[in-house]
C-alpha cells in the first residue's frame, strides 16, 4: 500500500495525471519512485522531476494536508479501504479524493446510483429527480450527483428527505464550492454522506474540470439515471462514461417538443432503460423498494382533469392536497403513458380514452 501522502505528492506533480500515477505506483513503492525521479523520465515531465528534486512537491503536499486538517477534510488515497470500490476499479481513478463528511463502507458503497440532468431543468424534472433521490435513498442506495443547479440539486435534496446517504462530486476544490448558492446544501450532504473532489485546494470551477467530475460520477455508481438533458450536455457525457465503464444507463422520457427531452429520448432510442419512477430503477438493479411507496392514484388524479379545459398545476395541487414532488412524478408518468397532455404554464389536459 502507498501512503496517502505519497499519492498526494504524485497527484500534485505537473503533467502527471491519474494514469501515469498508477503506472508509477506499479513500479514499486511510490515513495522510492518519488525519491529517484531520474529513474522514471519516461513518466515524469522535467518540471515534475525538478519539483521533486527541489522539495517543492513535498512542501505543496504538506500544505494541502494542513489546509485539509484546518477545514476538517480527509485526504483519501485509492489504497484506503473506504475508497469507493467501483471507482477504484475504474479505468482512470483519481489517486486521492478530498472528502468533507464520511463515505459509506465499501460494501454499502457498491449500491450507488447517479442521478444527473439539466441545470435549467423543468419543474416536473426537478420534482421527479427529487422523488427518485428520496425513494432510492430510503431503500438504502447511495445517491450520487454533482451539486449543480437543477436536477443535481433536486436529487441531493430528495436523498436527504429520504434519510439516506448522498454524495456530491465537485468540479472544483472543496474550498471553491460551486455553485455558491448550494453551500448550505453541501453542509447538509456532508452530515449524511460526503462532498468530494479530486481537485487540490484552490482549484476554480473551470469548464475543463467538469468532464473529469462526470467521469468520477459515472465510475462511482452502479447505474446512471439521466432525468433531463439537451443533445449536448454534461449529463450525456456522464452517460457515455458510464457505458465505457460497463455501468447501466437509464433515462426519463419526455415530450419531443421539449429541449430537455432531446438527450434522454436519444438515450432511450439507443437502448437505455426507461425510467418513470424509483421502481423502474430498482427493477433494473435488483433493489428492494418498500411496497408502501406513496403515489397519487392514477384514477383519482385523472378525475381532476378535463379533456376540453386545461387545469393548472396549482389547482391540481390544491384539489388533491398531495405532496408536490409526488404529484409531479405521477403527472409525468401519466404523460409518458399518453393519458394526459402537458401544456405551457404548466397546464394539463386529459386525453379521452378513445384517443389513448
Amino acid at each position: 500500500m502507498d501512503e496517502p501522502f505519497d499519492l498526494l505528492t504524485a497527484a500534485l506533480l505537473p503533467g502527471l495525471g491519474p494514469r501515469k500515477v498508477r503506472q508509477l505506483a506499479a513500479r514499486g513503492p511510490l515513495r522510492l519512485a518519488l525519491a529517484r525521479p531520474q529513474d522514471h523520465r519516461d513518466l515524469l515531465t522535467e518540471s515534475a522531476a525538478a519539483s521533486l528534486r527541489s522539495g517543492e512537491a513535498t512542501r505543496r503536499a504538506m500544505a494541502d494536508l494542513e489546509t485539509a486538517r484546518r477545514l476538517g477534510v480527509t485526504v483519501l488515497g485509492w489504497d484506503d479501504p473506504v475508497y469507493p470500490t467501483l471507482l477504484r476499479c475504474a479505468y482512470d481513478p483519481p489517486p486521492v479524493l478530498y472528502v468533507r463528511g464520511a463515505l459509506p463502507p465499501a460494501e454499502a458503497a457498491k449500491l450507488a446510483i447517479a442521478i444527473v440532468g439539466a441545470r435549467a431543468a423543468s419543474l416536473e424534472g426537478r420534482a421527479l429527480a427529487r422523488a427518485l433521490g428520496r425513494d432510492l435513498a430510503a431503500a438504502g442506495a447511495t445517491v450520487v450527483s454533482g451539486l449543480a443547479r437543477g436536477i443535481d440539486t433536486a436529487a441531493h435534496e430528495g436523498a436527504l428527505q429520504g434519510g439516506g446517504c448522498t454524495i456530491a462530486v465537485l468540479g472544483s476544490a472543496l474550498d471553491r464550492l460551486y455553485p455558491r448558492e448550494n453551500a448550505s446544501l453541501a453542509t447538509a450532504i456532508a452530515g449524511s454522506g460526503a462532498v468530494v473532489s479530486e481537485f487540490p485546494f484552490g482549484t476554480a470551477p473551470c469548464a475543463g474540470n467538469f468532464p473529469r467530475r462526470n467521469r468520477v460520477l459515472a465510475a462511482w455508481s452502479q447505474a446512471v439515471v439521466v432525468v433531463e438533458a439537451a443533445t449536448r450536455s454534461g449529463a450525456l457525457i456522464t452517460a457515455r462514461y458510464a457505458l465505457d465503464e460497463g455501468r447501466e444507463v437509464m433515462a426519463v422520457p419526455g415530450h419531443p417538443s421539449q429541449r430537455g427531452s432531446e438527450g434522454t429520448n436519444q438515450l432511450l432510442k439507443d437502448g437505455a432503460a426507461l425510467v418513470r419512477n424509483a421502481r423502474d430503477v430498482a427493477a433494473e438493479i435488483g433493489l428492494e423498494l418498500s411496497a408502501a411507496l406513496d403515489t397519487v392514484p392514477a384514477g383519482g388524479l385523472l378525475d381532476e382533469l378535463r379533456p376540453d379545459v386545461p387545469t393548472s398545476l396549482d389547482d391540481l395541487h390544491e384539489r388533491t392536497g398531495r405532496d408536490l414532488p409526488k404529484l409531479l412524478a405521477e403527472l409525468t408518468r401519466l404523460e409518458v403513458e399518453s393519458r394526459i397532455r402537458r401544456l405551457p404554464g404548466p397546464l394539463y389536459l386529459r386525453i379521452p380514452p378513445e384517443r389513448v
